[in-house]
């Protein structure tokens, strides 16, 4: 992808406990994972975040210092980026807010930016029609696209003023599909990746399933101009979504679900977000399980194989073979049961949310209680799973959920992630997570 990238992020769990961190910054084998994930009984709103010994955690911003959405409603802090390139490069901290309509109204959805100099804290974007903003990056070009998550949703590109911190134009990207979008990231010849967040394994479209729930790729007419271009959708031969895939199409944009599916698009259950390193496109399936059937006795669409929730897929964008890259009962273990409760195990379940780490390697979120944080090594075995997975962290707020990973590219050593709708009065926000020799308020940043 576009971003820069310096040294950070990983570790096992199959393997030992990694060595002593140093100054060149956290690696695979640097830091120590956590055993197990956290239990809510032991939250503390000003530390949620259960981490290995030698981090810290901050507020970045949170309700108190803006509340969108007053009258008891949570701002749900969804996803971040930053001014990646351009003047004042990694300054600002753009974040999506989640809340769907009509439950965001009278204000609507909205953008809100964070001056990681200053702290001040401002809405960037808001409008009564925007429904449960989702997926936020940074173009090469200078400018922020903003995506829907509700089916046929809509996916903007924002022009900004020159102060960063306002924008100067807002345009509807219909070529690039309506979608139930969430994931966006671009690779470095300017082709722009997404996906439709939608059970196309059980809830399919128009009574067909499966149908929907499918990866897309926009190949644009002119690269760094989204007004036009063409729209293909992932075809796999092979079972459980894996195996040789194909880019189809063109697909008609303004039925990309649908006409996606009718073209031999795979569908998969849930996709959720993705992220591009280097040559290789990984997609955060929400929910499993492997395969659906309709029982002869009643009629109703049953599971099969209920192995797994949730899984990473990796695909080569060169040879375009699509491997499992982290999946429960794989190389990581599955989660059974809840903190606390008897025979409860640790383990992937729900993986939400992706993010490059400095070093290359894959951070994941769940959309899960606990809300864990795993990081996978991009050394992997000869069917492409990752060789070492780790829980990295876990959050203990007994209603939230962590969202939005990600790391400044001009500032590597913080981890950001939000807080949603959590237990805490006015607990959404932002956090940054660092390592204790990094002392909270510091910017670090490219003047």
């Amino acid at each position: 992808m576009f971003r820069s990238v310096s040294a950070l992020f990983m570790t096992v769990l199959i393997s030992p406990i990694g060595g002593i961190a140093t100054a060149e910054g956290l690696k695979s084998d640097n830091f120590n994972p956590l055993v197990e994930s956290a239990d809510s009984t032991d939250w503390d709103p000003v530390s949620p975040w259960k981490l290995p010994q030698g981090y810290h955690q901050w507020v970045v911003a949170d309700e108190r210092s803006l509340n969108i959405y007053d009258r008891g409603r949570n701002d749900w802090h969804d996803m971040n980026t930053v001014n990646e390139t351009g003047p004042r490069q990694g300054r600002y901290l753009y974040r999506t807010h989640e809340q769907q309509l009509p439950g965001s109204l009278p204000e609507g959805g909205s953008v809100s930016v964070v001056d990681l100099e200053t702290g001040v804290t401002k809405i960037l974007v808001q409008n009564p029609s925007y429904n449960s903003l989702d997926g936020i990056r940074w173009t090469p070009w200078g400018t922020l696209l903003i995506a829907e998550e509700v089916a046929g949703g809509r996916l903007f590109e924002f022009f900004l003023q020159d102060d960063l911190v306002a924008a100067r134009d807002v345009i509807d990207r219909l070529a690039v599909g309506r979608l139930a979008h969430e994931g966006i990231d671009l690779d470095r010849a300017g082709n722009l990746y997404l996906v439709d967040e939608h059970r196309g394994r059980t809830s399919g479209c128009r009574g067909v399933v499966p149908c929907g729930g499918g990866i897309y790729r926009f190949v644009p007419d002119v690269v760094g101009d989204l007004s036009s271009g063409k729209l293909y959708g992932l075809k796999v031969t092979g079972a459980d979504g894996v195996g040789q895939g194909e880019w189809v199409g063109p697909i008609d944009p303004l039925t990309a679900r649908l006409s996606g599916s009718q073209a031999g698009v795979q569908s998969y259950q849930r996709p959720e977000d993705l992220e591009v390193i280097g040559d290789t496109l990984y997609v955060a399936i929400t929910e499993g399980p492997r395969d659906t059937a309709v029982d002869p006795t009643s009629g109703r669409l049953v599971f099969t194989h209920e192995l797994y929730e949730g899984r990473v897929i990796a695909i080569d964008l060169k040879t375009m073979q699509v491997s499992n890259f982290v999946k429960p009962g794989i190389n990581v273990p599955v989660e059974i049961g809840y903190p606390g409760e008897e025979g409860h195990q640790t383990g992937f379940d729900s993986v939400d949310n992706l993010a490059e780490a400095p070093n290359g390697d894959l951070l994941m979120i769940e959309d899960n209680a606990p809300s864990d944080i795993w990081i996978a090594s991009q050394v992997t075995n000869k069917l492409g799973a990752s060789r070492r997975v780790s829980l990295f962290a876990s959050l203990s707020d007994p209603q939230a959920e962590g969202s939005g990973i990600y790391f400044n590219p001009h500032d590597a050593s913080v981890l950001y992630v939000n807080i949603q709708h959590s237990a805490a009065a006015d607990g959404d926000g932002t956090w940054a997570i660092s390592r204790d020799t990094r002392q909270s308020g510091e910017s670090g940043l490219d003047q």
